[in-house]
Formats: C-alpha cells, sequence, structure tokens
C-alpha cells in the first residue's frame, strides 16, 4: 500500500468539496496535484503541491488557495497539523499512531511489500548485455547486465509485463573475424605449429578451447579448404560456443533472458527489407547526397547519392544511410529492423541498456523507432557508462586469458555475485563506477553492500535470539501483524516505519524513471535508520528490541524488526542479492 498515494486521494477529495463550497472553480483537471514526502523532515509527514499547480487555472494566488484547502485538510482523520510553506506549499503531520497502524500492511505483504500495479500489465522490452559474440563478457558487459536485469525486475515490481531480451550481433564482419580467428586455433589443435595471432585478429587464449571443440567434432574437414567454404560453419560454430560461454557467466551473475534473438535471422528472414518497405510506404526514404562530416575536408570527401531515412523528421542530426555502396544493408538498418520487430511483437515501450561508447547512436535510434512504429513506441536508451577496476587503489591488470580486458567471471571470483550485483547499482548508470576489490569486500559502514546486509543481519539476528528466549512464542509474519503497536512511540520508531512506507513509492518512482539505482540508495538510507535505532539500545536499555518483563513491547519491536527484514529483503530481490542471514 503506497500511504502517499492513500493521501494523495484524501487531498483530491478534499479539493473537490473546495469546489463544492466554490473556494475554487469546479472541474479543474487534478492530474497534476501530487503528494509527496517534504524535502525537509522538520517541514511534516507529507506535502502537497495542489495549491501551486491550481493557482493559474483557478485564477487566485496558490497561497490563497492553499488557505482555503487548509480547513479541509486539517479535517481529515489521523492530519494533526496542516502549515503552509513558501508561495503555496501545503504541508501535513500525522498522527503517530497511523505509521504505527501501517506496519502490519508490510508484514502482511511479507517480502511482496512495494508491489504496484502503476504498469497496468503494459509490456515492456529490456534488452541488456547483447555483447558481440566474439569473446568472455568483461567487467563493463557486467555493469549493462545488472542494470538491466534489476530494472526488468523493478519494472515487474511495479505491475508491467517485462521481456529480458538479448540481441546476438551475428552478422556483421566482427563475426567473420571470429570465425577466421578460431579457424587459427583449430589448426594449432589439429597440430600445425609456428600459427601466428595477425593484427586485427581475436587474440585471446579463450578461442583455444574453441578450435580444439571444433577439431574435436570434425577432425580436419575443414583445415585445407579454401575460406568461402569454411567461413560459415567456423563461424556458427564459433558463435554457438562464444554464446555458450556467455550464456554460463550470465547464469552464474543470476541472469537469465526470455529471449535471444539473432541479428542474423532477421536479415535472413527479410525483416529489414519489411521494415525498409514500412519507411519508404510512409515517404520516409530518399535517395540523397549527405553534407561531409564536421572536420572534414573537401578532398576527404567524396559525395554520393545514397538511400536515406528521413532521420531529422523523428529529432535526428542528419538523415541516415541505410544501405551501403555495394547495396547490402548498413548496421542502422538492421538496428532500426530489430526494434521494428520488437514493437510488432506488442511491445509498446522498449528499453535499451547500452555501453557508453554507443552514445552517438541514440538520437536516429530514437527517431527510427519514433517513425517505425508511427509514434506509438517510446525508446529509452540507458548508456553506461566505464567501470574502473582497482585494488586498493591501483589498476587491475588486464586478464591473460581473454588477452585485453579482465572478464566478468575473474570479477566475480574475486568477490562473488552479490557484491558484483550490488556495486554495480550504487551508482547512476550515466555515471562512471569505480570497484575496488578492498573497499567493496571490507566490513565498514563505507561499503554500501556490507552496510545493508549486515542490516538484514541484524535483524535475523535478533530474532532467532527472541525465538530461542521465547520458545512458545508466534514470531510469524502474520502473528506479529495482530500484536499491539503502541508501546513504539520514540521518534526513531516511528521515523523508521515513516521510511519504510516509502517503499511502495520508491518502487514506483524508480520503476517510472526506469532508474534501479534508486533502489539501492533506498535500501542504504533504510540500513541507517536501522543500525541508528540499534546504537541507541546500546546506550539506552529501554531502547533494546527484547526487553525483559515487556512481553508486549518486546513483540511490537520484534514486529517492527521484521518488518525491517523483510523491505531490505523486497529491495534485495529487486537487485538479485541474497539478503545474508549472518555475517562473519
Amino acid at each position: 500500500m503506497n500511504v502517499y498515494k492513500e493521501f494523495e486521494a484524501l487531498v483530491r477529495r478534499a479539493l473537490e468539496a473546495l469546489a463544492a463550497d466554490g473556494g475554487i472553480p469546479a472541474g479543474l483537471d487534478l492530474s497534476r496535484v501530487t503528494v509527496e514526502p517534504p524535502r525537509e523532515a522538520a517541514h511534516g509527514d507529507i506535502s502537497t503541491n495542489a495549491a501551486m499547480v491550481l493557482a493559474k487555472p483557478a485564477g487566485k494566488p496558490p497561497r490563497a488557495i492553499a488557505e482555503a484547502l487548509a480547513p479541509h485538510l486539517r479535517a481529515l482523520p489521523d492530519v494533526t497539523e496542516v502549515s503552509i510553506a513558501g508561495p503555496g506549499f501545503v504541508n501535513l503531520r500525522v498522527a503517530p499512531s497511523y505509521w504505527r497502524a501501517r506496519l502490519a500492511d508490510v508484514l502482511t505483504a511479507g517480502v511482496g511489500f512495494g508491489a504496484s500495479t502503476i504498469g497496468n500489465g503494459t509490456r515492456v522490452n529490456v534488452e541488456y548485455v547483447s555483447a558481440n559474440p566474439t569473446g568472455p563478457l568483461h567487467a563493463a558487459h557486467a555493469r549493462g547486465a545488472v542494470v538491466g536485469d534489476a530494472l526488468a525486475a523493478l519494472l515487474e515490481k511495479a505491475g508491467y509485463d517485462v521481456t529480458r531480451e538479448y540481441y546476438i550481433n551475428d552478422a556483421g564482419a566482427q563475426v567473420d573475424v571470429l570465425a577466421r580467428s578460431t579457424h587459427l586455433r583449430y589448426r594449432e589443435a589439429l597440430g600445425e605449429t609456428g600459427i601466428e595471432i595477425p593484427a586485427g585478429m581475436y587474440p585471446g587464449e579463450y578461442l583455444k578451447d574453441v578450435g580444439q571443440a571444433l577439431a574435436a567434432r570434425d577432425g580436419a574437414k575443414w583445415r585445407d579448404l579454401p575460406e568461402e567454404e569454411w567461413l560459415a560453419p567456423v563461424r556458427a560454430f564459433a558463435i554457438d560456443q562464444m554464446m555458450a560461454g556467455i550464456k554460463e557467466d550470465l547464469a552464474s551473475l543470476n541472469i537469465h533472458h526470455d529471449l535471444f534473438s539473432s541479428e542474423r535471422a532477421l536479415v535472413d528472414n527479410g525483416a529489414v527489407d519489411q521494415a525498409f518497405k514500412a519507411l519508404e510506404d510512409a515517404g520516409l526514404i530518399y535517395v540523397g547526397v549527405l553534407e561531409p562530416p564536421k572536420g572534414k575536408k573537401p578532398d576527404d570527401w567524396e559525395p554520393r547519392p545514397q538511400t536515406l531515412f528521413k532521420a531529422t523528421q523523428f529529432g535526428d542530426d542528419v538523415d541516415r544511410p541505410l544501405k551501403k555502396s555495394d547495396g547490402s544493408w548498413t548496421y542502422f538498418a538492421n538496428d532500426i529492423a530489430y526494434h521494428y520487430d520488437k514493437y510488432r511483437r506488442g511491445c509498446p515501450v522498449l528499453i535499451d541498456v547500452w555501453g557508453a561508447d554507443h552514445g552517438g547512436y541514440v538520437k536516429r535510434m530514437a527517431a527510427a523507432t519514433k517513425a517505425i512504429s508511427d509514434g506509438k513506441a517510446a525508446l529509452d536508451v540507458k548508456l553506461c557508462q566505464l567501470v574502473h577496476l582497482l585494488q586498493n587503489g591501483e589498476p587491475v591488470k588486464m586478464s591473460k586469458r581473454a588477452g585485453t580486458f579482465v572478464t566478468l567471471r575473474d570479477v566475480m571470483d574475486a568477490v562473488g555475485r552479490d557484491v558484483v550485483r550490488f556495486i554495480m547499482l550504487t551508482r547512476r548508470n550515466d555515471q562512471t563506477l569505480e570497484f575496488d576489490y578492498a573497499k567493496v569486500t571490507e566490513q565498514s559502514k563505507d561499503n554500501p553492500v556490507f552496510y545493508v546486509q549486515y542490516a538484514h543481519a541484524r535483524c535475523r539476528s535478533v530474532l532467532r535470539q527472541a525465538a530461542s528466549l521465547h520458545a512458545d512464542w508466534d514470531l510469524s509474519r502474520e502473528a506479529l501483524s495482530a500484536v499491539s503497536f503502541d508501546g513504539l512511540a520514540s521518534t526513531a520508531e516511528v521515523d523508521l516505519i515513516r521510511l519504510m512506507l516509502n517503499w511502495p513509492r520508491t518502487v514506483e518512482s524508480a520503476a517510472e524513471a526506469h532508474e534501479p539505482h534508486r533502489v539501492a540508495y533506498y535500501l542504504q538510507e533504510l540500513a541507517a535508520a536501522f543500525h541508528g535505532f540499534w546504537n541507541q539500545g546500546k546506550d539506552d536499555a529501554t531502547l533494546r528490541f527484547i526487553i525483559e518483563g515487556d512481553d508486549a513491547l518486546t513483540r511490537a519491536r520484534l514486529a517492527l524488526v521484521t518488518a525491517v527484514s523483510l523491505v531490505i529483503a523486497s529491495g534485495l530481490a529487486i537487485m538479485g542479492v541474497v539478503p545474508a542471514e549472518e555475517l562473519r
């Protein structure tokens, strides 16, 4: 249950009552009226912008509307104070008994607390990772993988129908290079010596395994044939081998896609032709000559007629070519077909998680999606900035096996899956991330993984201790939801409950903004509040969770502890992290 949505409905009813009294015109659009926590806790518990957004359509100063609205809000149950701040923000204080009563909602819902229906079953396609199948996944891929997977889980929590997709780029020149590199390793596996890996090929030792697997399966079948005969089958074998390794690495990171789409299959099935025809029928294709790129000298530029898409009609900087000089499709044409295919599968919301090096591609792809769907599909591209791997502040050396980078497997072997997943969400995706092996595994409050996990482990420790001391008590969340919460009267306890009740709002706002890092931020805030209350109990025995001789208060505080553990577990589930039962 989102308490802020509940109060939003109450505020709107108060506005309708105000209109009935003649205080504002009837029939005003209330869709922009919001209710949220005030920016400053000192201002109250709940704030609404109603007077601000209705001032112009009502033809009245915001403060005048706020003053007229205040009596209607004061009459609401559980509202103890209404104040007006600045030009017309209306702030409410709510009785502590209201927040305490809502604790039962958390306990009743369990880990499902925070689930929302705002998505209303809208279909969303989240495409992420989509690394070229030419080598193992590296640390930067891990960030995109975690961001995409957590975003998909977040959207599901908010009521969207999500498809997780991986797009296999298996139709470009890079997979031909993969095939040639594999053929060299294949010849090595057959016993040929003195083979050098030329510049431009893939030098990583991981292809030795692929070459050996091909030799084991086919013997010397492809060794002496001309390239045109072995290129396609070796390419297909190498891609399959690479994708098997990629899927294995993703599974070890607890990432599982619903669908793997092949670029080559799209091309072979005529999807690019269909997308091109759709654009052509819409009058969005023409033959023309583009201006030279900025920075090019006239003698570097060869103007020639090209088949172009009218990308500038949809917000791009220039129109874009869809065919190469040899008549084959450009990469962009293939990508248009892929997004057209996703849209035709019934997904009006498309989210792509890309590496930062694709930033220059966003405008054209957004323009194409808008054009190919007649404006009915929305594309949101989440660019993931670089991950700098460090060990005590020093850059980590590249992986010998990969040849040029540190693999995802290397990182997981060093720190573990849950640490990788959590840390990748501790910054916005568009900010560079420093991943220091030493810092992300240290047991201190400066390490967000430890800090949040320690809060959950402390909760579980308290509950184990209570079960040991009171073996005859029913400490299930169902039983605890029925106890009296009246004893939870301290400011720290009420603040902790209020913070937990902000979780459903966090889920909704993060889902709407497509920002899963907000979950990590929220969990750190909740963990800090819980640790703060725990520390108060060390100095003041009356604030401890288990109070000898006061069973009612002990049960109430055990309910509070259980609720904290459930909300942390709910957030960690979105992040794909297993809650810690204990830390050693």
